[in-house]
């Protein structure tokens, strides 16, 4: 047998450790390193990597169509991150990279996500009752009823509060008077303001702060976010520029880590992003979730067939606000995508048909 040249073994080898290494992938078309480490900006000031649609090999003939549809939805504000990089940046109708816009329920996401901090912290426990924080008469139920009711329940939208679905002050009213009873917790499904907003008010009797300083603590100023909570109409929502709502949903791709230091602890957070309940696949703690077989809308407590958006990855998590602002997080395909603006046409609290609409556009770009 004839040796082998030694040129042609280091040959091979060339090709083992360029394809098995931990060397970037090279684009062949522009020649470009593709970074393949993840990313996170700098906490202050503007700057933050990019990587061109063109270097990943996406479908760039469909832009225009995407910027084009996406205007014309009454679009503000529109990110797409690779591994944390900027691949799209895109402003519409009169906003700016600096103009700030409300979250709406895209909110309850964030809180989420304090309220498992404060559960690392140990100064609350999900699986409590809601009366260890609030006291004794924070609803009109029985005392027995009440007693049911866990923090575990505010998050996961099944208090069996009485829903007051289409009746907008009582949704929203955190007052004993508009809290009654429904079902027994943990027995019914429904989409409650009002419930929702309670969780706020535990962390700031727990925490000993309010709730905005605590979010500001322990979510914002770590993650380099620029936003903050205002009331409206009884609501508590923030606000944020668009960048800052990138940062949030690299915080969550990266499972509650940034740049190697953990925000919320994993076992919390895999608890956040899955299903929490047999009644709403589709929802986890007050995170929306992609790829499951039912789901439940915000303005009905009927159990419809899913999975939530058709056309988005299956494993795609989001957090969803009225008129249609989106932070969309793909795990598989470590993106992150956010659009905030008005309402695409819908006027609906969280999902709406804008969701497979805009996936259809996307899909087009980023499918290979």
């Amino acid at each position: 047998m004839r040796p082998i040249p030694l040129t042609f073994i280091s040959f091979f080898l060339t090709l083992i450790i360029g394809c098995n290494g931990d060397s970037d992938e090279i684009d062949i078309e522009n020649e470009e390193p593709i970074p393949l480490n993840m990313y996170f900006p700098p906490l202050e000031g503007t700057t933050w990597e990019t990587v061109t649609a063109s270097q990943l090999q996406w479908n760039t003939e469909n832009e225009t169509a995407l910027n084009d549809y996406l205007e014309e939805t009454n679009s503000k504000g529109f990110i797409v991150l690779k591994n944390g990089r900027i691949v799209f940046e895109k402003y519409f109708n009169g906003h700016d990279i600096n103009a700030e816009w409300t979250w709406y329920s895209a909110a309850k996401s964030l809180t989420a996500t304090f309220v498992g901090i404060a559960q690392d912290e140990g100064i609350l426990d999900i699986n409590n009752k809601t009366s260890d924080y609030l006291g004794d008469d924070w609803s009109q139920l029985t005392p027995e009823k009440q007693d049911l009711i866990t923090v575990r329940h505010h998050l996961t939208m099944t208090t069996g509060l009485t829903p007051h679905l289409g009746d907008y002050i009582p949704w929203i009213c955190t007052l004993p008077a508009c809290l009654d009873y429904t079902a027994d917790a943990g027995t019914s499904w429904a989409y409650h303001q009002g419930a929702y907003m309670l969780l706020q008010n535990m962390i700031t009797q727990s925490s000993g702060i309010s709730f905005q300083d605590y979010c500001k603590t322990k979510v914002s100023d770590k993650i380099g976010m620029q936003g903050n909570w205002t009331s409206t109409l009884g609501l508590n929502v923030y606000n944020s520029n668009t960048r800052s709502m990138a940062r949030f949903g690299l915080l969550i791709l990266n499972e509650g880590k940034w740049d190697g230091t953990t925000i919320v602890g994993k076992s919390y957070f895999d608890e956040m992003t899955n299903t929490s309940q047999e009644i709403n696949e589709s929802y986890g703690y007050l995170w929306w979730l992609n790829g499951k077989e039912t789901v439940v809308g915000t303005s009905s407590t009927e159990i419809l067939s899913g999975p939530l958006v058709p056309n988005a990855p299956e494993d795609m998590i989001a957090a969803l606000g009225a008129n249609d602002q989106k932070i969309y997080v793909v795990p598989s395909q470590e993106l992150v995508v956010v659009r905030c603006g008005e309402s695409a046409g819908e006027m609906q609290l969280g999902p709406s048909s804008f969701d497979n609409e805009l996936w259809a556009k996307i899909n087009a770009v980023i499918d290979q």
